[in-house]
């Protein structure tokens, strides 16, 4: 990623928060750069997480530009309330300093591209300084699609949505429990952000045509929301995978494992299993008689994690026990390395979106386990694009049910040993690739995007 002088239009980027957001916008702006495009990225420091930390490090200096935000007071909010969310608010609360800052910058800036989690404040201040300003939408067009009609629905949501005569339906089961409470401090920026999206030039999202077909038509047909911009498909987003100089234990460990053998298990950098659900699900990985690779996780930002040692967590003697076929680590972990590596037979996360979209890069199956968030929206798209399978009777964040250890082992079994769904996941991923090649879906929408830059 470079920040070239001699290149013609100057984008900057602004991220939110979160690891889930700051990454897939880093990958935009590199894939951007690599298309001619001089970048700068707008940053909060310090950031919440360590990863978020230790991924801005890794970018050259002459990019990054720092964002000083307006005072802010945590303590007007609820005591539980999520630490990232507070930082999105935090930013959205700053978007007036925007304009003086920017007007510094050399060469001058051609346009904007905002997380969708800043839009509904970000998006007025570039339309009055005439900036044109594009939203990255950091999940798929299912979610963009419930975002954007939030503030035509009623609150607090509490039945099933159903988009564009029917073309796409949410089941009241799949709404994320802070959208069922009309005060919750994400409700307020989920309806405010969808309200102000069809300010924007385009909204850009990490899909494809062929995963999204029937949504991503009705969007730019205006069926979803009259009005709305166009929607700018143009993943998959390029993974930057560097196979490291020299291996960790846990590479050394799958480099060690029989091709296709394993079950990679991770719920991502935000959610967040129960003690007790993070034991039956040791439990259950163990009575399988599977191969598994297991990053556990144990509170949603990774500077609150408890040195732990595993036996304690997983009860003593376990990782003697699974050794021959099972490794459980923690912290962070380079996923796009991991799923592209040989051993690897399948997934099993949370359907977070970077989560999923990486999997289908890879062309590799998933068994589904959505946790909060857009989770379960996202997870709809696992068994309709025959990427993997979705247990939908397994809990998430918002339920109580704790899953046995005898139903996790069942169920993995079974996916491993779905030779059919190992060849849907393949054909996925070779539809992703056609759809970012020459002349491919996304690469037509990456062109009509740098037109408009």
């Amino acid at each position: 990623m470079s920040s070239g002088d001699t290149k013609l239009s100057h984008v900057v980027l602004i991220p939110s928060s979160g690891m889930g957001h700051l990454n897939p916008i880093v990958r935009l702006g590199k894939a951007l750069s690599d298309r001619g495009i001089s970048i700068s990225l707008l940053i909060v420091r310090p950031t919440i997480t360590a990863a978020e930390s230790s991924l801005l490090s890794s970018l050259p200096s002459s990019l990054l530009i720092d964002f000083p935000l307006a005072p802010f007071d945590p303590s007007l909010f609820p005591e539980s309330s999520d630490p990232v969310t507070l930082r999105w608010e935090a930013i959205r609360r700053s978007a007036h300093l925007l304009p003086s800052l920017i007007s510094t910058l050399s060469p001058p800036v051609s346009s904007l591209i905002i997380d969708i989690t800043i839009a509904s404040t970000f998006l007025p201040v570039a339309v009055a300084a005439n900036i044109p300003c594009f939203v990255y939408f950091v999940s798929f067009a299912s979610m963009l699609a419930l975002c954007s009609v939030s503030p035509f629905i009623p609150h607090p949501i509490s039945t099933d949505v159903n988009i564009a005569g029917g073309v796409l339906k949410i089941p009241y089961s799949s709404i994320m429990s802070p959208l069922r409470d009309p005060n919750h401090l994400f409700t307020t920026q989920f309806i405010e952000n969808g309200r102000a999206l069809t300010l924007a030039n385009g909204v850009i999202v990490n899909t494809f045509l062929a995963l999204e077909p029937e949504l991503l038509a009705a969007f730019n047909a205006g069926e979803v929301v009259p009005g709305f911009p166009p929607v700018i498909a143009l993943g998959p987003l390029p993974l930057e995978i560097k196979q490291p100089s020299s291996h960790s234990p846990a590479l050394r460990w799958l480099d060690e494992q029989p091709e296709k053998s394993v079950i990679y298990v991770n719920f991502g950098s935000v959610a967040v299993l129960s003690m007790e659900q993070i034991r039956e699900l040791g439990a259950g990985l163990e009575m399988s008689g599977c191969r598994f690779f297991w990053v556990v996780k144990t509170a949603k930002v990774d500077r609150e994690e408890k040195a732990v040692d595993i036996d304690d967590l997983l009860g003593e003697g376990y990782v003697n026990r699974v050794k021959e076929r099972g490794l459980v680590v923690r912290g962070w972990v380079e996923q796009d390395v991991v799923l592209v590596h040989r051993a690897v037979a399948g997934i099993l996360c949370h359907t977070g979106a970077n989560s999923v979209m990486e999997a289908v890069v890879a062309g590799l199956k998933m068994l589904a386990w959505p946790r909060g968030a857009d989770n379960r929206v996202v997870a709809a798209l696992v068994p309709r694009s025959g990427l993997g399978i979705w247990p939908e009777n397994w809990p998430w964040e918002a339920e109580e049910r704790v899953v046995a250890a005898e139903e996790i082992a069942v169920k993995v079994r079974e996916f491993m040993a779905d030779e059919k769904l190992a060849e849907t996941a393949a054909k996925l991923g070779a539809a992703a690739t056609a759809a970012v090649q020459e002349g491919g879906t996304s690469d037509q929408s990456w062109r009509y995007l740098i037109t408009k830059l």
